[in-house]
């Protein structure tokens, strides 16, 4: 992700990088080209013109396909953002939690800390089709580590030994079973989160919407320039050169945020959630770890 000071204007009004420039340029370049020959042809006496009435209303329908495509994809994006913004709460939630219980016992908060932070690292690697546990694996045994990555689903694996953990904090008395399914319940919601993930990657936008509304941009696009030569002459070129710019950027804007979970200029910033979350629990973890160090007011 971008980020930006929206206060600025001239900060970023000339930034190609993540502006869809580099996306749409050969689309546009086609456009400019064919408007181009279209004017030559009717400056040599090719009658290409026709009425401009059909285009006037074509575009009205086509912006509000737009709009709606826009908007479809910003909501997923949006869900998206949602869904990991919760999932950041209930790691935080987690050893918040477990820490009040499980401090007797400093190898094992620390265990279910580690794992704890495994769990963003493998669900952002998971939606992105790769199974890792990222710098997390760093805190965990590496034999451990192997046999979650290799498991058919890696974050659910992790899950499990979460779960795990809150499971031996309570044959060791650390916790009662009514206190491990509480705490238990911070696990459920982040595999909650990683399904709704899970869906957003998985179910794009209906293909025929898609595919009718990229028909109709070129359509109108590459007929443009018949509506307008009779009128503008070359300065159709400009025109058509604007049109197909807005039109064609609309649309891959939509393409570039349903899907924000990978790693475009303008995805989300997974990587930086991951590694604030980890650092986030095992403070949470550490601070909890040096209070049951510290010795008892007047021992020696």
């Amino acid at each position: 992700m971008i980020n930006y000071d929206p206060h600025k204007w001239l900060d970023h009004f000339f930034d190609i990088r993540g502006s869809m420039v580099r996306e749409i340029l050969g689309r546009v370049f086609l456009c400019v080209l064919w408007s181009a020959g279209v004017v030559a042809a009717y400056k040599y006496g090719v009658k290409l013109g026709i009425p401009s009435t059909l285009h006037t209303l074509v575009g009205l329908a086509l912006g509000l396909l737009l709009v709606f495509r826009t908007n479809a994809s910003y909501d997923r994006f949006w869900e998206g953002r949602k869904l990991w913004g919760g999932m950041v709460n209930e790691c935080r939630n987690l050893i918040r939690a477990a820490a009040q219980f499980l401090g007797a016992d400093t190898a094992l908060l620390q265990r279910l800390a580690s794992w704890t932070a495994a769990f963003p690292y493998a669900t952002m690697h998971h939606l992105r089709g790769k199974q890792d546990l990222g710098a997390a694996a760093l805190d965990l045994p590496a034999a451990e580590v192997k046999a979650a990555v290799e498991a058919e689903h890696t974050p659910m694996a992790v899950a499990m030994r979460m779960s795990e953990c809150l499971t031996e904090a309570r044959r060791r008395g650390l916790m009662s079973e009514y206190t491990q399914m509480a705490v238990d319940q911070n696990v459920q919601l982040l595999v909650d989160y990683l399904g709704g993930c899970e869906r957003i990657r998985k179910t794009p936008l209906p293909f025929a919407y898609v595919v009718h509304l990229r028909r109709a941009l070129v359509i109108y696009c590459f007929t443009l320039p018949f509506a307008l030569v009779e009128t503008f002459g070359w300065t159709t070129v400009l025109d058509t050169l604007l049109v197909s710019y807005v039109f064609f950027g609309i649309e891959e804007i939509g393409v570039e945020i349903e899907g924000p979970f990978g790693y475009d200029d303008n995805d989300l910033p997974l990587e930086q959630m991951c590694d604030a979350i980890r650092h986030n629990v095992q403070a949470l973890a550490g601070a909890r770890l040096a209070e049951a160090e510290e010795p008892m007011p007047g021992a020696l």
